[in-house]
């Protein structure tokens, strides 16, 4: 199952973000960065950072924790 990591450049919030994904101990992920494209900054704007499984198009928006995370990567 892969996973995706919308986020943007210069952005505190994706940074903790990474960090929570690495304790997590997440598997390999995408990056996707939102800045210089229009339909993602509308879609992803005020939601970054934002962790989509790829298989199911879940999403889990902005703030998460450890926990938050672990439970949805249960699915």
């Amino acid at each position: 199952m892969g996973f995706t990591l919308f986020q943007r450049d210069h952005c505190p919030l994706c940074d903790q973000a990474l960090d929570l994904l690495a304790q997590a101990r997440l598997p390999e992920f995408e990056t996707v960065w939102i800045d210089d494209d229009a339909v993602l900054e509308v879609a992803y704007g005020t939601r970054v950072p934002v962790l989509r499984c790829d298989a199911d198009g879940r999403e889990l928006d902005w703030p998460f924790s450890v926990a938050a995370l672990q439970a949805f990567l249960a699915g």
